[in-house]
């Protein structure tokens, strides 16, 4: 809907609220004069019912949640305020006269004071509900709605043959360059990526499968490296943790081959044994 059209609508809506106002003003006017209303007071009454009707339709436009159910139960309860009254105008002829006396707005009692309390009261409920709205209304904070421009672009998903164009069934021949536009078409150079100004920083543990084995030495082979690695060294440099450095093993490995080069030194010189011919061919050549 254009703009014109929907300035005729707002237009035709006014026209027809007013007409509207006008034929329950003058029912609700008649009501107020029968309840005691002075003339300016049952002049003004009017707005104070259907007036309250309209202040509550634009805040339930422009509410949201708890707030607008609050709106439309203050308009429904008005909405149906008016309806009532202006029913009892239309049953009692009397009131059309406008006349300045008191009189019953029904011959039944109850129900008189039932609609008597209803018309007085309205007043007093059009500042309390009144005023409420007009607070909601102006403490309202709507609810920013996201730039349709920055929202995400759905994407579609295509079948393969609509992404592909269809090819003719007999490809066209290919055209050869001529002379001078193959003389004058130079190969373009391939981009050469930089090289790395750093070292390349790790990005995680080495998989086994990539790493290089170690040999595995035997314990003979540990004690013979150790002795000599260590065969230049004092007893107290003879530690556990300084042969595991050395002969690179574990801490374990570390304290069996100290124990075991310690023993060694500690150990008494075995004894040479002489046999009686070689004593004799000493004693000879002495």
């Amino acid at each position: 809907m254009n703009r014109k059209a929907k300035a005729l609508l707002i237009a035709a809506l006014v026209v027809v609220v007013t007409m509207a106002f006008r034929v329950s003003w003058n029912a609700l006017r008649d009501i107020a004069s029968t309840v005691g209303a002075d003339h300016t007071a049952a002049l003004l009454y009017p707005f104070v019912v259907d007036g309250l009707m309209a202040l509550a339709l634009v805040a339930t436009l422009v509410l949201t949640g708890p707030d607008r159910k609050f709106a439309l139960r203050v308009l429904a309860g008005y909405t149906v305020a008016s309806l009532v009254l202006n029913y009892v105008h239309g049953l009692v002829p009397a009131l059309h006269a406008h006349a300045g006396g008191r009189m019953h707005l029904v011959d039944y009692g109850p129900a008189n004071c039932v609609l008597v309390l209803l018309a007085t009261s309205l007043p007093v409920g059009s500042i309390f509900f009144g005023s409420d709205l007009v607070a909601k209304v102006l403490h309202h904070r709507p609810t920013p709605v996201a730039n349709q421009d920055q929202a995400t672009p759905v994407t579609v998903n295509r079948l393969g043959s609509d992404l592909r164009e269809s090819t003719p069934d007999t490809p066209p021949a290919p055209v050869a360059p001529s002379a001078s536009e193959s003389t004058s078409a130079a190969p373009l150079p391939a981009p050469v990526e930089p090289a790395p100004s750093g070292p390349r920083r790790p990005t995680g543990p080495v998989p086994k499968a990539a790493r290089t084995p170690r040999p595995i030495r035997t314990p003979d082979q540990l004690l013979s490296e150790a002795r000599q690695t260590t065969a230049g060294w004092s007893e107290a440099e003879l530690t556990g943790e300084a042969i595991r450095k050395a002969v690179h093993t574990s801490s374990a490995n570390g304290r069996v081959l100290r124990d075991a080069l310690r023993a060694e030194r500690t150990a008494p010189a075995p004894l040479h044994l002489v046999d009686t011919d070689q004593r004799a061919d000493t004693a000879a050549a002495l």
